[in-house]
């Protein structure tokens, strides 16, 4: 399994551009499997674009190290990749701790035993970048640097000069570098980078980054490093119950502009329990299928909150499907998509409480939650582990904490202690989970279905 992990030395270097960029020009001779070092949504839609094949998240906070293994082999198997090409998070060392390995691109680069490649933002720098370069090698000598990319020089003098330094002081290949360009910039949104999804154009952006990148990275040097990886230590764990529902089931998936974050192994947990995925619109069809179950996941659905509310028989479809007892589960957006309105816009109205977009970040942190109350993915007295990043707030009126699923350890969820309504068999709240952090998810949704029937 040739591999290599992408990382920066912080936020906004160019990991996005540069990975995505690496990922499409390989892709034109290659198999790629992409990968992104923690929870996040919106850069797997730009590397599925790149690649064809769905993007997998690695995460040391949801996922022992043997449950990292084994999700990269899952996924290099899954897709018959030639290489795995792994997009870090933030800084290589950045996590939730200031002095241990949880959450960071460090955790993934050592439990996979891959190459690392550095990606700097070397505006103004040109020793800089090599004093950088070995403090990023000191730090942890377990952490295979293998290379160099420079991004944001002025010119190709400024490049040479640069990867001269790093080379000569810091003793690192230098695989390339890219001049800045305003022109390849990315849009964003509140919640980071438009997704995919929804854009056109963004296609015809990435095909720009691939040839960027032909241009301007050794690719021979990279394939070098893949090809030079170290084996990866036979020492897997499962990411869902070994325990399968056997019974089939048909469980509804809104995917469109609106709803659109979901993580691939999830949806892949249902199927191996035995579920039969069915997507729909929320804003374009006029019904939900005829289904067993729904799992409404995240997305944008406040920017898309007219075209939802005007759609008023699938709001009443959505409706009658939970007030007839039929299992529904929903994160982040499809929380909000539940709720009565969504700034003063009408929406489902399961849970009959407003949701408003606001201009601070309500919620942004890894979740804890005990699980107070049974629902469809869990039983009272267990507990998970998730994550929560919304703009907007719920803004709930009752006073009962039965009206909850979720208890907060860590995080604010709905009410800064309680998350997860709960209302006949729907459940929604604001935390996001993935298979690798509650293995009896998708056993404990269609069980629900089934035992039910």
């Amino acid at each position: 399994m040739k591999r290599v992990v992408l990382s920066g030395t912080g936020s906004g270097v160019g990991k996005t551009t540069i990975s995505t960029g690496i990922m499409r020009a390989l892709s034109k001779k290659h198999k790629i499997q992409s990968f992104k070092v923690g929870p996040d949504y919106i850069d797997p839609s730009y590397h599925k674009c790149a690649t064809g094949n769905n993007a997998r998240n690695l995460d040391s906070f949801f996922m022992s190290e043997g449950q990292i293994r084994q999700s990269f082999k899952q996924g290099m198997e899954k897709s018959n990749a030639d290489y795995g090409i792994i997009e870090g998070v933030r800084g290589l060392y950045e996590g939730i701790s200031p002095v241990n390995d949880v959450g960071t691109t460090s955790s993934i680069a050592k439990a996979l035993n891959a190459p690392v490649i550095l990606i700097i933002n070397s505006r103004s720098l040109v020793r800089s970048a090599a004093a950088m370069t070995l403090g990023f090698k000191a730090l942890d000598k377990q952490i295979n640097i293998q290379g160099v990319i420079l991004n944001n020089v002025k010119s190709q003098k400024h490049f040479l000069k640069t990867k001269e330094a790093v080379e000569t002081l810091a003793n690192t290949p230098v695989i390339g570098g890219i001049i800045r360009d305003k022109s390849i910039t990315m849009e964003q949104r509140h919640l980071g980078l438009i997704p995919a999804v929804e854009e056109e154009r963004i296609k015809v952006l990435i095909e720009k980054w691939g040839e960027l990148i032909e241009d301007n990275i050794d690719l021979d040097m990279l394939l070098e490093i893949m090809d030079n990886s170290q084996p990866i230590i036979e020492d897997y764990e499962p990411i869902w119950l070994n325990k399968l529902s056997n019974e089939k089931t048909k469980i509804g998936i809104p995917f469109d502009e609106a709803f659109n974050f979901y993580y691939q192994e999830n949806i892949e947990a249902l199927e191996a329990n035995n579920a039969e995925i069915v997507y729909f619109s929320p804003i374009h069809d006029d019904e939900i299928p005829d289904v067993d179950a729904l799992y409404i996941g995240g997305g944008y659905p406040e920017i898309f909150k007219k075209e939802l509310s005007e759609n008023k028989s699938m709001l009443r479809s959505v409706k009658d499907f939970s007030e007839n007892n039929n299992p529904i589960y929903a994160e982040c957006g499809g929380l909000m998509y539940l709720t009565k309105s969504i700034d003063n816009l009408p929406m489902v109205n399961v849970f009959p409480y407003k949701s408003e977009l606001t201009k601070k970040v309500q919620g942004l942190s890894y979740t804890i939650a005990d699980v107070i109350q049974d629902n469809p993915i869990q039983k009272k007295g267990e507990q998970y582990h998730g994550h929560e990043f919304h703009y907007s707030k719920v803004e709930y009126t009752g006073s009962n904490k039965n009206d909850f699923a979720f208890e907060m350890k860590r995080g604010v969820g709905i009410t800064g202690k309680y998350d997860g309504l709960l209302k006949n068999k729907t459940v929604a709240s604001y935390i996001h989970t993935h298979t690798s952090c509650l293995p009896d998810f998708a056993y404990n949704f269609t069980q629900s279905i089934i035992d039910g029937k």
